[in-house]
């Protein structure tokens, strides 16, 4: 008989999953504790340093998807564009670059960054030796850029949305409630009763059932959310929380499998290693970076539409 010791059984998709969920609870908890701390440079410094640590890891997974996948990129130049990236939104929106009364002077300052970031990214290329596939890394330097940094800074913008005081907090703390409930209802109701795959070549578990589950869920918590702080909300009324309790559910799975394609082709199971026995950063954030957007979105041109 062998005296190697077996290995360790892996753990099961329900504890990889409540583990997971317990994570995203704690790292949440963390930012939504500063934000809402009560004391502004506290609650401003705490929050852009957590985000600058959030961007930055979750840069360097996905271009370390990228290297799995046999593919080539400035990681570099993305990671310290992904933090110059988060620090110049954040100085826009405290006011240092000029007067924030206005949204659209956030994006314009990101569309320039974005512009001037590609120019840069073509300079890097001019003057590389060995790199070849100067479109493709450039291609996937940008999109990692926009995929993580670009995605996860609309939370800043929301967080700093002008004309509604100090309440931008409270539509963060509702988009990130409603997210992680889409992803409890869909594991619950798809373990439960799912038998109908959704795209079995990308994430074998997810069912048609789990993703119904995730927009009743999803739906139900956003509503009781509503009820119980939607006087914090400018403009949000139950018709609103039904909408936003539909499109976010349906978009945080369609992240999480956006999230699962990539790890596929690049034939890893977690994103990192950032979270032992549980994932990476990218792992925690798939659902929502897509949800930032659409919660920055409609409270710009519905909720506090004219």
């Amino acid at each position: 008989m062998s005296d190697t010791p077996l290995a360790p059984a892996p753990p099961s998709k329900a504890k990889v999953f409540f583990r997971r969920l317990g994570s995203t609870i704690v790292l949440w908890a963390v930012i939504l504790a500063a934000i809402f701390s009560g004391n502004k440079l506290l609650s401003d410094y705490a929050f852009i340093a957590l985000m600058i640590l959030l961007a930055a890891v979750g840069l360097i997974e996905f271009y370390g998807l990228v290297d799995k996948r046999g593919l080539v990129s400035f990681k570099i130049c993305g990671v310290l564009g992904g933090v110059l990236l988060m620090i110049g939104t954040f100085l826009h929106c405290e006011g240092r670059l000029g007067m924030y009364q206005d949204p659209a002077r956030a994006n314009d300052f990101e569309t320039t960054f974005l512009i001037l970031f590609v120019l840069g990214l073509c300079v890097r290329q001019f003057v590389s030796r060995s790199n070849t596939a100067g479109i493709l890394a450039i291609s996937t330097t940008l999109f990692g850029l926009m995929y993580v940094p670009w995605l996860l800074n609309f939370i800043q913008k929301i967080n700093f949305f002008p004309g509604i005081g100090e309440n931008g907090k409270y539509y963060v703390l509702f988009f990130i409630v409603v997210t992680k409930f889409s992803d409890t209802g869909a594991y619950a109701v798809g373990s439960l009763i799912g038998k109908h795959k959704m795209i079995p070549r990308i994430s074998p578990a997810k069912t048609w059932e789990g993703f119904g589950g995730a927009i009743v869920v999803s739906t139900v918590a956003s509503l009781v959310f509503t009820h119980f702080l939607g006087d914090k909300m400018f403009g949000m009324k139950p018709l609103h929380a039904v909408v936003l309790g539909v499109l976010l559910s349906s978009t945080a799975v369609i992240g999480d499998l956006i999230e699962s394609l990539f790890k596929r082709e690049a034939g890893v199971k977690d994103s990192g290693s950032f979270f032992p026995g549980i994932g990476g950063i990218l792992d925690l954030l798939d659902s929502l970076l897509f949800n930032a957007p659409i919660m920055y979105l409609y409270l710009r041109h519905v909720l506090t539409h004219p």
